[in-house]
């Protein structure tokens, strides 16, 4: 999976995150963003149930790509590699975690802020690196900031992507964006508006030419 990831990751150009309180929720958030035309589907481990939820999507959705985020520590790390994650996401950077994962040959997006932080995470064996939060930073303008020296490293911004500005970050260099809540409001997920959040997706990915 390690070195499809890239090529993946880069055709797709966007990941959607689903942080579920019931199983069966985060199952139909999932179908939902499929059924839009997503195929990079991550379940943050505060879901509820994260391995039972790994396991149901990957049943599920053969055609999709499940993989486990929001990974704080090595036991979480392990639990994801074992319920067969198809790539980890961190929102730090923690070299024992990018090492365990590479030895596993799993892809390893950690989440880093600086260029300091964003260097070590990707000499470190990263696959990718999460810039989070990027909208703390300046939005699309620190992507474009970012590539002159570092332009050789894949970025993946989250933590204030949305869908009217999501184009915005691949256009600035990002290889792909991460969003959550803009693709699962929270009244769309209260009423089970599938359909809204199917359209959502959809749109995502109409825009970013995916």
């Amino acid at each position: 999976m390690v070195q499809f990831w890239l090529p993946l990751v880069q055709s797709q150009k966007a990941i959607a995150v689903i942080r579920a309180a019931d199983l069966a929720i985060g199952i139909a958030m999932a179908k939902a963003v499929a059924a839009g035309g997503m195929k990079l589907i991550e379940v943050t481990w505060n879901s509820a149930e994260p391995v039972k939820l790994l396991y149901a999507l990957h049943a599920e959705l053969p055609d999709c790509w499940i993989g486990a985020g929001t990974l704080l520590d090595l036991d979480q790390l392990q639990a994801a590699i074992a319920a067969g994650a198809d790539f980890l996401f961190t929102p730090h950077t923690r070299l024992d975690l990018i090492q365990q994962a590479v030895q596993q040959q799993v892809p390893i997006i950690p989440g880093a802020l600086t260029p300091t932080e964003i260097l070590t995470a990707w000499q470190a064996g990263a696959s990718c690196v999460k810039v989070f939060p990027i909208q703390a930073v300046g939005g699309a303008d620190y992507i474009r900031h970012l590539q002159g020296p570092l332009g050789e490293i894949p970025l993946i911004p989250t933590g204030g992507v949305t869908l009217n500005n999501a184009r915005s970050f691949i256009d600035a260099g990002a290889v792909a964006v991460g969003l959550a809540g803009q693709l699962f409001p929270q009244q769309a997920l209260r009423n089970q508006d599938w359909d809204l959040i199917r359209e959502r997706a959809s749109r995502l990915m109409q825009s970013l030419g995916g």
